[in-house]
């Protein structure tokens, strides 16, 4: 029972948290938590990720281990490419949407700065 609440705690959080990343820039209330997403994730993909992989994500890696101990073997290297295939049935090609989720990522990520950036100074003007 424990292993099903975390399937459906981490369906839920991570897609809600990926979510936030790709659009939680938008708005001016949510700027400085979503640089502190941002940051988290790069952290995460790019620190973490020199020792467990590129793109290495502790959320997908625990959502993993809840699923296997379920009886679910569907790994795949990508959060987004298993949420997409779980979502649409289609098993898109992985390296597209890798491609696909790192532009995204870093489109968001500069946004993410410079409009921080900027807030900052029209606030100290």
């Amino acid at each position: 029972m424990w292993h099903q609440f975390l399937n459906i705690f981490f369906f839920v959080f991570h897609t809600a948290f990926t979510l936030f990343n790709i659009v939680g820039w938008a708005f001016p209330k949510t700027r400085k938590l979503h640089l502190a997403t941002i940051l988290l994730t790069a952290f995460s993909w790019f620190v973490l990720g020199i020792w467990y992989g590129w793109g290495y994500c502790a959320c997908t890696d625990w959502h993993w281990e809840a699923r296997e101990a379920l009886g679910y073997h569907d790994r795949s290297n990508s959060y987004i490419h298993f949420l997409l295939l779980h979502l649409t049935g289609k098993d898109f090609n992985k390296q597209l949407v890798d491609t696909f989720t790192l532009s995204i990522f870093l489109l968001t990520a500069v946004l993410s700065v410079w409009l921080n950036i900027r807030d900052w100074k029209r606030k100290n003007r």
